[in-house]
């Protein structure tokens, strides 16, 4: 079994159990209930490469990161840096995290990202709920009728999606499915081996006017300059982040570096 398998089924668990605690039909009318979520795609078609910074509390590769971490402190910082999104990882096994971190960071009104191993409409809804303005579909965890179905679904709760891909075959799939934003993931998630290459290899073949995000493997300005220069229009960053001893500074850092350096596909949508 790889790590995904193993994420993905910790997943299809904790959906049967929240299920049974609350029935698809209830959780559905409790998110309604609530107000439309901010414009996560609108965040970055901002000017220069923009900068989604994530609340992590651990990983597989790296183990804990900042077990005592406070989400919310840690997001405003974030904010106060100049990232106009916040991804919160929510899967609670590997990654230690929880829907409650989601709504605390929403609840600050920036858009957010509900960052986890989706495999249900379910947790569109929990997403949507909690405050979420978009949501990861990982084409390397569903099949292709599923991920369309989840799509669908998250665009019918008034989500954007972030389909996420890590080779030529998956970006064909997020293509082909429409996606109006592509991460690209250095990272695969089966074998959590980092790639650097991936983002300047798959980039050329996303269309014109997709929104496309680095994932993984942006450590400092550095790193955001080569995305930009490869024609990212946003850039997600977490460890690095967690880590920082000021990460209100080393997210303006970033900020900076993207500043004067627009993406292709947030510049012509």
């Amino acid at each position: 079994m790889t790590y995904l398998d193993d994420l993905l089924a910790g997943a299809r668990r904790r959906v049967e159990e929240a299920r049974a605690r609350e029935s698809f039909e209830a959780l559905r009318r409790r998110a309604g209930e609530g107000p439309l979520p901010p414009d996560f795609a609108g965040a970055l078609r901002r000017p220069g490469v923009s900068v989604i910074a994530e609340v992590k509390r651990a990983s597989p590769s790296r183990g804990e990161l900042a077990p005592g971490l406070d989400a919310v402190a840690q997001a405003r910082a974030y904010r106060s840096g100049g990232a106009v999104a916040i991804s919160v990882l929510t899967e609670p096994e590997r990654f230690k995290g929880s829907l409650d971190d989601l709504a605390a960071v929403s609840a600050l009104g920036t858009p957010t990202l509900r960052k986890d191993f989706v495999v249900d409409r379910y947790q569109i809804w929990e997403a949507r709920a909690t405050g979420a303005a978009a949501v990861l579909l990982i084409v390397a965890a569903l099949d292709e009728e599923t991920l369309g179905d989840l799509y669908v679904a998250a665009r019918n709760a008034h989500l954007d999606v972030l389909v996420e891909v890590h080779d030529e075959d998956e970006l064909a799939v997020a293509v082909d499915l429409g996606a109006k934003i592509i991460g690209i993931n250095a990272r695969d998630l089966r074998s959590f081996e980092l790639d650097r290459d991936a983002f300047a290899r798959l980039r050329p073949a996303v269309p014109s006017g997709t929104l496309v995000v680095a994932e993984s493997g942006v450590g400092g300005p550095d790193d955001v300059r080569r995305a930009a220069a490869a024609g990212a229009d946003a850039v997600l960053v977490g460890e690095s982040l967690i880590a920082a001893d000021d990460p209100a500074a080393a997210v303006a850092a970033l900020v900076a570096a993207g500043a004067d350096a627009p993406g292709q596909a947030g510049a012509s949508a």
